[in-house]
């Protein structure tokens, strides 16, 4: 029996312990696998009529650090939506007129009551504060001082009383739409205390999220007739007599609990490498229910082959409701959200995109948790590169995103579209809520890291890249890495310095674009300085070819001079491979390293030139513009054609006479 499954074993024995004592307290079984910093013991309870969850949490948080930690930061990420002034809408909203929310569609969060287990009511001391900009009118991060310093290595232990308003429709991946109730960052969520002090950033249009390990106990209590999903694992359901039922969760070694519920859920499931898969399916969607589990072991058994074991027994995969897109593309721990629609075609793959990305983030946001505020690049760049690479492998390169009626698209240039479209706006590595816009923002973080990792692979070879990728889950699992830890584990297992490359791609908005700007070929005539002269060294040949024909032997001997010009068109340097191809079928591979501003090559060859390419592989996908990286000898013609044809025209219109 593997270790891994014996693993997943003893997390199910845990589960029917649990079950058994119906307690829901810390209970911590397995070894760790994470430093469990932020522990959580929760009670939730919907109001579906007024889409409010009534919250109760005690927070045991323990103090890893060598630093004396004299106040508590809390994450309120409700809040970024109880009016039109927090900072997620003003940033959403720029420069649209401000338009009036309705009571329905706003969101908030209320802490009640903040109370120290040891007694000391703290809730008077509370102050909302606002590290990332000027708005004071945001609420989305608060502070509250403790009476005395908390020393490293001690614990402390919190107890807060919430209420939560959920927005209808949903905003931003949490809310309600009818019956169906999506409940994310739903409690206050204390910050990272990293480097001497509190990370803790406010929640901004363009951001993402950032939270210590730790074990989750929670119980939610809906209505009877609900199904539940969450983080975790189910230990036990309670029918409460009065039309609503417990739900209590246990999950370890996650930094977030997520839940859903609605009565409208189809259940289906599913087994790959250990793993049980639920998908909590629409009912109008019950043809598609297969394929959300299928898709789900592809993610599974791809990423387990290619990067490292998935350490947890299960995945909860989630269909929203119709109206509630907002839930949908989304990932937590153990649970993650699709979305479809009715009647999708087998050929058009944006399920099993959808699912294999977010799956991919178990791995790039759950187990390597990197900071989604400040390194967003390594979450959702690192992850859009897994799945390009997962869908090619699985469907082929050009048809790995849509094979259907004839229409053929590629997962690589659908992301590569996206990037070509805003490609020099920031560079990649910027805090996520200070890029130029949106779109900025979408390019950076991931679809020019995701060129960036596919011409790093490509430069460096599938079998390195794969053994950068392995070396740098397994160093990094269950810990905070930053940008500079990824470098350095490409630096050493590579065994090169990268960082001519990183510096480029990471710390700068630099342009990749080489192009062919000229081919040039034309006959030798005599008295050109070139040798052309046919030699041949076998007599018995060269008395057949003094027996040939007269126009065939000057046709053997006619040498022609061929010249390809390559430009660098953006700062980036990049070594690139030139493909310079001849009538008679020759082709020549040159490499360049790509430093200066351009490079001549020069060829006498009895064969005219036909076309000269740069990159004929696409191995660059950073290149911005494929389109000027192939020239042919014909277009050339053509297009000098039309100049001096515009040129002669302009002359003869000039000296027409008036």
């Amino acid at each position: 029996m593997s270790e891994k499954i014996a693993a997943r074993i003893a997390l199910t024995m845990i589960a029917f312990v649990l079950s058994w004592a119906g307690q829901a307290q810390m209970v911590i079984f397995e070894k760790p696998l994470s430093p469990r910093i932020a522990n959580y013991d929760m009670e939730a309870k919907l109001d579906p009529k007024t889409h409010t969850v009534t919250g109760k949490e005690t927070l045991t948080w323990q103090n890893q650090s060598k630093d004396s930690v004299s106040e508590l930061q809390f994450h309120l990420y409700p809040n970024a939506f109880r009016n039109n002034k927090s900072s997620f809408m003003k940033e959403a909203h720029s420069g649209m007129k401000e338009e009036k929310l309705e009571d329905k569609t706003l969101g908030f969060i209320e802490v009640k009551s903040l109370k120290l287990a040891s007694g000391e009511d703290l809730t008077g001391k509370m102050e909302f504060i606002h590290p990332d900009d000027d708005n004071a009118e945001d609420k989305t991060v608060f502070r509250v001082p403790l009476p005395k310093p908390l020393l490293p290595g001690a614990s402390i232990a919190v107890n807060i009383e919430f209420v939560n308003k959920l927005p209808e429709p949903p905003i931003a991946r949490s809310g309600a739409k009818g019956d169906y109730f999506f409940v994310s960052q739903w409690f206050p969520k204390i910050g990272v205390w990293q480097d001497g002090k509190w990370n803790c950033h406010q929640y901004h249009a363009h951001t993402e999220f950032f939270a210590d390990f730790g074990v989750y106990n929670v119980k939610m209590t809906v209505p009877e007739k609900n199904i539940l999903g969450a983080t975790g694992l189910e230990v036990s359901k309670t029918d409460n007599n009065d039309g609503t039922a417990t739900h209590f969760y246990h999950a370890e070694d996650v930094h977030d609990f997520v839940w859903t519920t609605s009565p409208d859920f189809l259940e289906f499931t599913g087994e790959q490498n250990g793993v049980k898969i639920r998908a909590l399916v629409q009912k109008e969607h019950r043809a598609q229910g297969k394929r959300h589990v299928d898709a789900a072991k592809l993610g599974i058994e791809y990423f387990e082959k290619w990067y490292g074991n998935y350490p947890f027994p299960n995945l909860t995969v989630i269909d929203p409701a119709r109206g509630a897109g907002e839930t949908g593309g989304m990932e937590y721990p153990t649970l993650i959200t699709a979305g479809t629609v009715i009647g999708l075609p087998k050929g058009v793959r944006t399920l099993e995109m959808v699912i294999i990305h977010e799956f991919g983030h178990n791995f790039w946001y759950h187990l390597v948790a990197s900071n989604e505020f400040e390194d967003s690049w390594m979450d959702e760049g690192i992850n859009t590169y897994s799945e390009i690479q997962i869908m090619r492998d699985l469907y082929g390169a050009k048809t790995s995103f849509v094979d259907w009626i004839g229409l053929k698209v590629d997962d690589l240039q659908t992301r590569r579209y996206t990037y070509t479209r805003t490609p020099n706006a920031d560079p990649i590595r910027r805090n996520a809520w200070q890029y130029y816009s949106g779109a900025s923002y979408g390019a950076m973080s991931y679809d020019k890291p995701a060129m960036m990792m596919i011409t790093l692979e490509n430069y460096l070879g599938r079998e390195t890249m794969n053994k950068v990728m392995r070396a740098y889950f397994e160093r990094w699992k269950f810990k905070h890495p930053k940008t500079a830890d990824f470098v350095a584990a490409a630096n050493e297992v590579s065994g090169q310095d990268l960082n001519w490359f990183f510096d480029q791609a990471l710390y700068n908005n630099y342009i990749l674009d080489y192009s062919v700007d000229k081919v040039i070929t034309k006959e030798v005539a005599a008295g050109e300085g070139y040798d052309y002269t046919v030699s041949v060294a076998d007599p018995e040949a060269a008395e057949k070819k003094k027996a040939e024909p007269a126009a065939k032997k000057e046709n053997a001997n006619k040498q022609y001079y061929s010249e390809v010009n390559i430009r660098r068109l953006g700062e980036f340097k990049f070594p690139v491979e030139v493909e310079v191809v001849f009538e008679n079928g020759e082709k020549i591979r040159e490499k360049w390293d790509g430093k200066d501003y351009w490079i001549k090559y020069k060829y006498v060859k009895p064969a005219k030139l036909v076309k000269a390419t740069v990159d004929p592989d696409q191995k660059v996908p950073l290149d911005l513009n494929w389109a000027n990286n192939t020239r042919t000898v014909a277009e050339q013609e053509r297009d000098q054609s039309k100049i001096h044809g515009g040129y002669w025209g302009m002359i003869k219109f000039a000296l027409k006479p008036q």
